[in-house]
């Protein structure tokens, strides 16, 4: 019989036994035809390779993720992904949708058409994810149905505002889940629900919300998937526990590993998916179970059901790995061709310009100055207890703390009170709020960060411990459209532009990998104390993840979704 391609003398993931079977596998037309002992002697191949008694595994499938954590675009990104196995992702472009609303959903999408790697899009849900916040733009339900009648949409992305969802049930995101069950009852529908526990959690579910991606606990987990939910273990889940929860029970089917948010040095120096595989393997998973949860347990959860597995018919999506413990790709093959080998070139793609020209001109901003960081509040002169923003190591999350800080004639003396000053700014000519609040923990100590990659409203956050230093780090941003800036002492140390919409740049990969690890060793150098500081920097505008953030609207009390003033009211 003609074939393809015919691999042989490799060691087989068979994903229903979780178990490797020693054989050959036949491709043809871009799918699995034949696995099993027969060989040569039954296949006519175009093309025969030797697997050396290697093992095969599925392309790895990430149902969870956000290309523009990385900063890059489709086309790098997959570059990223295919030298690491990961051959199938679900993307969910909400990011370049607050920037650009629709418009920036299908021309991101757009941008990905002839990428190596397969990207099945998730439908942003949650733009802008609150309504005390300012952003560029928003999805509607009728961009929705937009989207799900000409896009790759697979399923509906993370519904991020809970507490709306529960205290609200004329919010805009009850309409949104109310509209898709109504009229496309079969999508799934992807959930974001830190900490929630039984009625609260219930409500979610019973609102079609049936998966959770966010920090996971033991008492958590075991009451999601005790309740139908699918959990989705990104790495900061990856405690010991919660490891030993998932090997020690039948979980299989209600679990995957997801990546969420990677940072361009770590996408680098780590990989991808492959990362998490290989880590969940040195914490004692045995290695079939591991691979299961990064490729058959995703695509059941997506409705994939032509691949994840290396069976007739699927699609001939696998790698060869010559070290099983340490995930050693040699090579990585997408529809029985091969993509990627371990011992020829594999360069990185240059983009040229890929976005309409507006998309580098979305920072519509005069220059800041000392001024725009004085803090001017409506009491008279004394101290006065006020919130501040606590930042955690470990977490994204912050705590809310109160500190005690004099105010003389209308101003907040926030310099005299040895803590930081956050700031946001709107950032898209819309309505020009500010807002400013105080900060302290496991962030800077000294100096000042500005970024327009601030999650999810992207409007310009500065961070700093002085003005002067706070307008320099600010205007570096908005003279470069965009991106971060840390200032120390008057002087620039680390600056990253990202020109698309402030929140991407068209470099290679190994570009923005080395300025992304300069911006966080610098960062690092002004005091910050976190497992990733670019993340935790970018998470103080999300008002949808606890405890104390900050939008163009104000201080958010996002436990009780509202608006609270920086000055505790005695």
């Amino acid at each position: 019989m003609q074939v393809d391609l015919l691999i042989e003398n490799v060691k087989i993931y068979n994903s229903y036994f979780k178990t490797f079977i020693e054989g050959n596998a036949a491709i043809l037309d871009g799918k699995f035809l034949y696995i099993g002992k027969k060989g040569a002697e039954s296949f006519a191949a175009a093309e025969r390779l030797d697997g050396q008694g290697r093992y095969m595994i599925p392309g790895l499938i990430d149902i969870h993720l956000h290309i523009e954590s990385t900063m890059v675009t489709p086309e790098t990104f997959s570059y990223g992904l295919i030298r690491n196995g990961v051959t199938t992702i679900v993307p969910e472009p909400h990011e370049i949708a607050n920037v650009f609303g629709l418009d920036g959903v299908k021309e991101f999408i757009k941008a990905s058409q002839n990428c190596v790697a397969d990207m099945f899009y998730a439908l942003p849900s949650s733009v802008p994810a609150t309504s005390m916040e300012t952003s560029g733009g928003s999805i509607e339900i009728e961009d929705m149905d937009e989207l799900l009648r000409t896009e790759r949409i697979i399923c509906l992305g993370e519904i991020m505002n809970f507490v709306d969802v529960i205290t609200d049930p004329d919010c805009k995101t009850n309409h949104i889940l109310t509209h898709i069950r109504k009229h496309y009852p079969h999508l799934i529908i992807e959930g974001h629900v830190p900490k929630l526990l039984d009625l609260d959690l219930h409500r979610m579910i019973y609102s079609g919300v049936d998966s959770d991606h966010t920090h996971q606990t033991i008492e958590g987990m075991e009451a999601r998937i005790a309740a139908g939910m699918f959990i989705e273990i990104q790495e900061k889940s990856m405690t010991p526990e919660v490891m030993d929860y998932l090997m020690e029970h039948e979980v299989s089917e209600h679990f995957c590993f997801v990546t969420d948010d990677v940072m361009a040095d770590s996408f680098e120096r780590r990989g991808h998916l492959n990362h998490i595989v290989r880590k969940a393997i040195e914490m004692g998973m045995k290695p079939e179970h591991a691979i299961y949860a990064s490729t058959l347990s995703p695509a059941k959860r997506m409705r994939m059901y032509d691949r994840g597995v290396i069976a007739p018919g699927k699609v001939g999506d696998f790698q060869l790995i010559s070290d099983l413990e340490l995930l050693t790709i040699d090579q990585v093959f997408k529809h029985g061709r091969k993509v990627y080998d371990v011992q020829e070139a594999y360069t990185s793609v240059t983009n040229a310009p890929a976005f309409p020209a507006h998309y580098y001109q979305s920072v519509q901003m005069s220059p800041l100055t000392e001024a725009d960081f004085s803090v001017n509040v409506e009491v008279m002169d004394g101290s006065y207890d006020c919130r501040m923003m606590m930042v955690k190591n470990g977490s994204t999350f912050t705590e809310e703390h109160h500190t005690e800080v004099p105010v003389r004639s209308g101003e907040l003396m926030w310099q005299e009170s040895g803590k930081g000053l956050i700031a946001t700014f709107e950032r898209y000519g819309k309505n020009g709020n500010r807002a400013y609040g105080l900060i302290g923990g496991d962030t800077i100590k000294r100096g000042a960060v500005a970024t327009t990659y601030s999650h999810d409203n992207h409007n310009l956050l500065v961070v700093g411990h002085n003005p002067q230093d706070m307008v320099i780090a600010a205007n570096e941003v908005i003279n470069n459209q965009g991106g971060f800036s840390v200032v120390e002492d008057g002087k620039v140390i680390a600056s990253l532009k990202l020109p698309v919409g402030g929140i991407l740049t068209e470099a290679p990969l190994e570009q923005v990998a080395r300025e992304v690890e300069q911006l966080r060793k610098a960062m690092e150098s002004l005091g910050y104390c976190h497992y990733n500081p670019i993340m935790s920097i970018s998470t103080h505008s999300l008002p949808v993840s606890p405890a104390l953030k900050i939008t163009d609207y104000g201080l958010i009390d996002v436990n009780n979704g509202k608006v609270v003033p920086l000055i505790v009211s005695k």
